[in-house]
């Protein structure tokens, strides 16, 4: 899938980064990143029965000396933070196998008011650096009131930046991989395609073999455990976007009386498999590009249609540029050579999805791509997207990223055959995006390790209330999926944002803003059914 996490901004206010997911996303390794990959059918019937179930309330002896340590804190690079590193055990089944050493980075409550304790914060991904985000974005932007009670914290996920990160390929052979042709045409495309989803697999297993077995998200979720204890805090409050959801909510699932304030924004549904989840985000997608269409055809520079044309014509338009650039690679201005393939600028448009505020962005890499045959715009969001600096280097998003997507879910696709039968169904889904993504779903067929997780529910009995938001055009997280989410977690309350973009909290809406701020600074939780725009 494509959750995809929250992605960095390009032209935005400062808000919550879009989850490119989740992010959040289910996993196609070449395209956006985010939710889980898994699945064979669009069936969720299996799930329906299988219910993530709570831990033992007691801490097993074996874990008593991870629960019991005093982290050391240290300046860290960035004024105001500090940093510290824990351990957690790399296998839980077997505490005495050896260790992951986790990184942590907090910013302490600024005052005043009572101290609540402290604050964990996730951006999704999976693979997104919590410490990023915190130190870039939720230590500095998040509300002062909220900054001013709670420790800021944030801890890198187990195979992620700071933590023991999963490596596969190096800069040069990530820009191959990303520029791996995902429509293919023939027999020798799909071969290549293929390929290219071997050679990436092969190299996260040669590089990192021992991580790659324990990089799920239940394990993630313990290590958040951990982390809660060795902060001093009886409760875990904890604010997740994109695929950060799907961590927070399996935390409650399995330490429901340990569960504090919990935000889930931009919801994703444990209970779907990886195909279900894959052709639910496509039509996120869809649905955000129409609302892309509908704004475009208004502007005067729209460079898909004239002024007042219908929507539909800025789609038949952009899958024909695709098209273009499939058979004709232009210039993007690269210094390492790299060429505007169809690849590429479906991920540069895809990344403008996830907020808004990137159309008009959109809107002018499109204009001089389209009539300039100059691709260099669109490289930009595209490297945006996948994290690639200046210097052609790469951070391990997109590894970490199909590392725990192939772990939680079995993989969507099996075989090439598997996908040309799925087809159309992506297609319906979406008739721009829908290609693409079906055959970005086939990337965890050929990874190294087994699966480990399936579809479930989870319900966190017990559980204080929950707030789980879902924005009714978010691109990455369907708006279903937070309304399936509130409606498995006993505790849920569902706040709904009627809006564009990925995730809502410190988008703009003071409502959503001021509804998620009374929860974690009183506990209140939004009345039922409360909508906001």
């Amino acid at each position: 899938m494509h959750l995809r996490r929250n992605l960095r901004p390009l032209r935005r206010r400062p808000s919550v980064r879009p989850a490119r997911t989740g992010g959040l996303l289910v996993a196609s390794a070449l395209l956006v990143s985010a939710c889980s990959s898994g699945g064979s059918t669009g069936s969720a019937t299996s799930a329906a029965e299988a219910v993530l179930a709570a831990l033992p309330r007691a801490t097993p002896s074996g874990l008593a000396s991870y629960y019991g340590q005093k982290p050391k804190w240290r300046t860290c690079g960035v004024p105001g933070f500090e940093c510290a590193t824990v351990k957690a055990p790399l296998d839980y089944a077997d505490p005495g196998a050896g260790d992951v050493r986790l990184a942590l980075a907090r910013k302490k409550a600024t005052g005043p008011g009572r101290p609540l304790g402290s604050l964990l914060v996730n951006p999704g991904g999976p693979g997104g650096s919590a410490i990023d985000y915190l130190q870039g974005y939720a230590g500095i932007g998040y509300p002062a009131e909220v900054r001013g009670r709670y420790d800021m914290v944030a801890v890198d996920p187990r195979g992620v930046a700071r933590s023991e990160p999963v490596e596969c390929l190096d800069g040069r052979s990530m820009d191959a991989y990303t520029q791996t042709d995902t429509t293919p045409d023939d027999a020798k495309e799909t071969d290549g395609l293929v390929d290219a989803y071997k050679k990436f697999a092969e190299a996260c297993g040669a590089h990192s073999a021992d991580v790659l077995r324990h990089v799920s998200t239940v394990e993630a979720a313990r290590d958040m455990d951990i982390v809660r204890a060795v902060l001093g805090d009886p409760k875990l409050n904890y604010v997740g976007a994109s695929y950060g959801t799907f961590l927070g909510a399996t935390y409650a699932g399995l330490f429901p009386d340990r569960a504090g304030r919990l935000v889930l924004d931009g919801a994703m549904d444990p209970s779907l498999p990886a195909r279900r989840l894959n052709i639910d985000q496509t039509a996120g997608f869809e649905t955000a590009f129409q609302a892309f269409a509908k704004d475009c055809v208004r502007q005067p520079d729209c460079p898909l249609a004239a002024k007042g044309a219908k929507p539909a014509e800025v789609g038949r338009n952009l899958k024909a540029f695709f098209g273009k650039l499939d058979a004709h690679p232009i210039p993007a201005g690269d210094a390492d050579g790299r060429r505007l393939g169809e690849s590429l600028a479906t991920t540069g448009v895809i990344a403008a999805m996830y907020d808004e505020a990137s159309w008009e962005q959109l809107r002018e890499a499109l204009t001089s791509a389209i009539k300039e045959n100059d691709g260099a715009g669109l490289l930009v969001l595209s490297d945006s997207y996948y994290e690639r600096d200046a210097g052609g280097g790469y951070t391990n998003l997109m590894s970490a990223n199909a590392a725990v997507n192939c772990l939680d879910l079995p993989a969507g696709f099996s075989t090439p055959d598997e996908v040309r039968d799925g087809l159309p169904a992506f297609e319906k889904a979406s008739p721009v995006f829908g290609e693409g993504l079906a055959w970005a779903s086939l990337n965890c067929a050929y990874w190294p390790v087994a699966p480990t997780g399936e579809p479930h529910r989870i319900e966190a009995k017990g559980a204080a209330p929950i707030v789980v938001v879902g924005t009714t055009r978010d691109p990455a997280t369907p708006y279903r999926w937070a309304q399936s989410l509130s409606r498995q977690l006993s505790s849920a309350r569902l706040l709904t944002y009627d809006g564009d973009g990925h995730t809502a909290y410190g988008r703009g809406s003071a409502c959503i803003d001021s509804t998620i701020n009374a929860y974690l600074l009183r506990g209140t939780p939004p009345t039922r059914g409360k909508r906001c725009t």
